[in-house]
């Protein structure tokens, strides 16, 4: 294997299973997927275990006891998991275009990650795709996203744009490349060198600041989001709130000001830190 995509889930089997069938869908084959999965029920338990012996390409389930959110823990554990040197991170809501594997595995580069994007759809379109649209790649397809309402913008080209139009996009689009938990990818040896994701982190940005301490180090960030698609599905987001997101920019202001390129808080665990749950008796 050439590539392990890593994604994270929660207790949305509905819209994790429709991710799974994007994977199955992609023309680039060579790659496993590891489920970080921070603790969800048995209900994504069985629709797992119904889609390994289902698709084509193998699956890991790497899941922890749901004791609040701990995303940065599960996906360390999944990180430490994975079996190839390349390694490619979305959600489990974003369901991805049949080339999007072949955009990650092509554009790959020494001293480099590369920095996608996300298409967003509203929940009426999110729930009206099936199986068959994502095999057929209808749901990438902007008619028929309009006939089922999407609304025309100039958004819509993201979804849109290919071959050099794409690359000409990517040149000159004012967002930056940073590192995106939806549409990312790195060297597996990058990522450790830095301690993978600060578990300390909580909901806002947690992606971000591990790709700041990538850029400190040296590590570069290709933009691709016009190029390697997904599309994003709508959901709630119930664990947003104020005071983690400025913990967060906290810690992201400490990683800029000294330049951080290693966290204590990561897959080598040096340090502990208040109510840390690995701490806590059995």
């Amino acid at each position: 294997m050439q590539l392990s995509v890593i994604i994270t889930t929660y207790n949305s089997p509905e819209w994790l299973e429709k991710v799974l069938w994007g994977f199955e869908a992609q023309s680039y084959r060579d790659f496993e997927v590891v489920i970080a999965d921070d603790g969800s029920g048995e209900t994504t338990r069985a629709l797992i275990e119904t889609m390994k012996a289902t698709v084509s390409y193998p699956i890991q389930h790497v899941w922890h006891e749901d004791i609040g959110f701990r995303k940065c823990t599960i996906l360390n554990k999944a990180i430490e998991a994975s079996q190839t040197d390349y390694l490619v991170f979305t959600d489990g809501d974003c369901i991805p275009r049949k080339d999007f594997l072949q955009v990650h595995a092509d554009r790959r580069e020494n001293g480099h990650f590369l920095s996608g994007g996300y298409f967003m759809l509203p929940m009426s379109i999110s729930r009206e795709i099936t199986k068959e649209h994502i095999l057929s790649q209808d749901c990438f397809r902007l008619s028929w996203l309009k006939a089922k309402g999407l609304p025309t913008s100039f958004k819509n080209s993201k979804i849109s744009v290919k071959g050099g139009l794409a690359e000409f996009m990517n040149a000159i689009t004012p967002t930056k490349a940073t590192w995106n938990g939806h549409n990312v990818s790195g060297w597996k040896t990058d990522i450790l060198a830095v301690n993978g994701y600060d578990e300390r982190m909580r909901y806002g940005a947690l992606d971000r600041e591990l790709g700041e301490r990538l850029m400190n180090k040296g590590i570069k960030g290709i933009q691709i989001r016009y190029s390697a698609i997904c599309i994003h599905l709508d959901h709630s987001r119930g664990y947003k709130n104020t005071k983690d997101i400025n913990f967060n920019k906290g810690i992201r202001k400490t990683t800029a000001e000294e330049k951080r390129t290693w966290t204590d808080f990561g897959i080598e665990r040096t340090h502990r830190f208040p109510n840390d749950p690995v701490e806590q008796p059995a």
